[in-house]
Parts: structure tokens; C-alpha cells; sequence
């Protein structure tokens, strides 16, 4: 199950409707489920420079549309902008049932990390590869297992690091942290999950057992029910032993 996030502020304000953002979103899920046995949820993202009280309202007119997106999220430009003046948005969302995430620790640092966790009750921090710069955040993330969702070709592109060579996603994982690979924006950034995949196999070497754990990572922290989760892990571990099989001793 993939999840999508989408900015209807943004589509709003170039005059697009939003019962046409949703049904063109929605359309293109159900054709890919038709076509091609892919599942997918939408999480709605407040665009947090545009402010607390415009991400209410967005809220507020997305309630129409409950059923046809499963969570919210905050992104969009960090510094400037912290997690807490959006509190009450996020409250209400969770009043509604919908899942809660927000991106933060990419431009801005931990602490922006720590006011998702604490004010907005986030279930998985987007980025969040500036956490590792506060070892007392790391320790919280490692023992609460909070998924962080890592966009390791996004994070070159808008210089959160220097090179993918010196990315600190190798460091999370051997931290014990709940660390993903994702994409961000490809249509921006370049790479899909799988580009961002094969980039950091071949910059930190990784071999199959690595990557295996990095998906049943993604499982783990996804929104899909338990049963699936079981099953995609099922088939990540038949992949694993295949390839192993294969491999001369």
C-alpha cells in the first residue's frame, strides 16, 4: 500500500475545485487498483506557511470528502513555520479519525521534531533526519518506535546533505530507530522508492538482508491493517530466501 500526499491549498488557489482534486485523485487510485493491483491511501497536507487558521478551514471543507482520504499531514516549508500553532487542526483531525503525521527535522531541527510528538501526537515524523542530532530525541524515537519516514534523494536535492555519501541514514537504523525509504516529490526531486532504494545500496553497500529490513520497515510503519502488513512482510521474507538460495556459498 502506498500513501500519497497531496496539497489541495495549492490546487485551490490555481482555481481548481476541490471536489475536482478529489475525484481526479480518486479515479486515478481506483484505476491503478483495477489495472494494476496497487493499493493507496491519500494523506491531505496543510501547507504550513500558508498558516494554522487557513490549514482549519481546509480541514473543515475536506470533511465532505471524509472517506476518501485517511490522514493529514503539515509540510511544505519548516523553518519559520513549527509544528504548534497547528495543535488545534490536528486535533480536530484526530477527533475524525485520521491518521497524523507532519514532516519535520529536514530544514528544521529536533526540536521541530519534538513539538510533532508532543502537540500535533503525530503517528510517523516525515524526514526527521536532523533528529540524530540530539541523542536524547534519539533515544524517545528508538524507544517508542516511531516510524521516520526518510527521503534520502529529496534531502540532496534541497541540501539537507551535502552528497547521498553523507547522508546519516546508515546511522538511524544502527541507532535503532524505525527508519523508512521513500520518495519526495519525484516529479521535483527525481526518483521514485525504487531509485531511492538502489541509491543507497550502492552509496552505503547495502546487500539484500539490509534492504529486506527496510521494507518490512515500511510495512510496519504504513496505515494498511495487520493482516496486510503480515502478508507483505510474508512475501519480503520469501524474496529474501530466494535470493539467498541463489547466492553461491
Amino acid at each position: 500500500m502506498f500513501t500519497i500526499f497531496f496539497d489541495p491549498q495549492t490546487h485551490l488557489a490555481n482555481g481548481v475545485p476541490l471536489e475536482e482534486v478529489f475525484g481526479g485523485l480518486t479515479a486515478a487510485l481506483a484505476d491503478g487498483a483495477r489495472d494494476r493491483g496497487i493499493s493507496a491511501g491519500l494523506i491531505l497536507c496543510f501547507l504550513r506557511d500558508l498558516g494554522a487558521d487557513a490549514a482549519d478551514a481546509m480541514l473543515r471543507g475536506a470533511l465532505s470528502f471524509r472517506d476518501q482520504f485517511i490522514g493529514v499531514g503539515l509540510d511544505s516549508a519548516e523553518v519559520g513555520y513549527p509544528p504548534a500553532p497547528f495543535a488545534d487542526v490536528f486535533r480536530l483531525a484526530a477527533a475524525e479519525g485520521l491518521h497524523l503525521v507532519a514532516h519535520a527535522g529536514e530544514e528544521g531541527g529536533p526540536d521541530y521534531v519534538r513539538e510533532s510528538l508532543d502537540l500535533l501526537h503525530v503517528e510517523r515524523v516525515d524526514h526527521a533526519v536532523r533528529s540524530t542530532e540530539d541523542p536524547g530525541l534519539v533515544a524517545r524515537l528508538r524507544g517508542e518506535q516511531t516510524p521516520l519516514t526518510v527521503c534520502p534523494l529529496s534531502n540532496v536535492a534541497l541540501r539537507v546533505a551535502g552528497t547521498l555519501g553523507e547522508h546519516v541514514l546508515p546511522a538511524m537504523p544502527d541507532a535503532g530507530l524505525l527508519v523508512t525509504v521513500n520518495s519526495d516529490d519525484p516529479a521535483y526531486f527525481g526518483g521514485y522508492v525504487d531509485d531511492n532504494l538502489a541509491a543507497v545500496r550502492d552509496a552505503f553497500g547495502y546487500d539484500d538482508a539490509r534492504l529486506a529490513t527496510l521494507a518490512r520497515n515500511s510495512f510496519d510503519a504504513c496505515f494498511a491493517p495487520e493482516a496486510a502488513r503480515h502478508a507483505w512482510k510474508a512475501e519480503v521474507d520469501r524474496w529474501l530466501a530466494d535470493r539467498e538460495a541463489r547466492t553461491p556459498a
